[in-house]
C-alpha cells in the first residue's frame, strides 16, 4: 500500500472508531468521511461493506488491547502487569461490547478476523501469565484463555457497576488467581 493509501487507511479506521464509539456500528459512513476528510470512493475503495469496516476498527482496538499487555510487562511487577491488564480488559469489555457484538452479529467465529484476535490476545495473555507464574504470582494450572473467559465474565458483570465494585471484583478475582 502506497503511503498515502495507508494514511488514508489508517485514518478512516480512527474515524470510524471515535463514531461508532459515539453512535454505534449503524452510524451514517457520511459522518465517518466527513470526519475523516476524505472522499467516499476513497472509503468504499479500502472498505467495500461496513462489515469490513467493523472488523478494521475491532482488529485495530485489540491490536491496542494486545500491546497494552506487552508494555505493562515492561513496566510493572509480574502481578501488578496481571492487575492493571485486568483493569483495561474490563474497561474494554464495558466501552465496547457493542461493536464485538455487531462483528459477531455478521461475522462467523471461525473467520479469519476471529481468529487473528484471538491469538492475539492470547498471545498477550501468555506475555503476562508466563512471568506472573514464574515468581508464583499466579496459579500455575492458568491458561491464557482462562484470563480471557475471566475479564469477558467480570467485564460483563461490571458493566452497570460503579468503579468502587469494579475494583472490588478485580480485587477478588486477583485473590482468586493466587496459588
Amino acid at each position: 500500500m502506497r503511503a498515502d493509501a495507508r494514511r488514508n487507511y489508517e485514518r478512516i479506521v480512527a474515524t470510524a472508531r471515535e463514531v461508532f464509539h459515539e453512535h454505534g456500528v449503524t452510524a451514517p459512513l457520511d459522518d465517518v468521511v466527513k470526519r475523516a476528510g476524505v472522499g467516499a470512493g476513497t472509503l468504499y475503495r479500502h472498505f467495500p461493506t461496513r462489515e469490513v469496516l467493523v472488523e478494521a476498527v475491532y482488529r485495530s482496538e485489540i491490536e491496542e488491547i494486545a500491546e497494552q499487555a506487552y508494555a505493562l510487562a515492561g513496566e510493572l511487577s509480574a502481578e501488578d502487569a496481571v492487575r492493571e491488564w485486568f483493569r483495561e480488559l474490563i474497561r474494554f469489555h464495558i466501552e465496547r461490547s457493542g461493536l464485538a457484538f455487531a462483528l459477531k452479529a455478521v461475522i462467523d467465529e471461525d473467520s479469519e478476523t476471529f481468529l487473528y484476535c484471538k491469538q492475539k490476545l492470547r498471545d498477550a495473555a501468555w506475555a503476562l501469565l508466563e512471568p506472573a507464574q514464574a515468581v508464583g504470582a499466579v496459579r500455575p494450572d492458568l491458561e491464557p484463555v482462562d484470563l480471557m473467559r475471566l475479564s469477558h465474565g467480570i467485564g460483563a458483570a461490571a458493566r452497570f457497576a460503579d468503579e468502587a465494585s469494579r475494583d472490588r471484583m478485580l480485587s477478588v478475582l486477583m485473590e482468586g488467581l493466587k496459588p
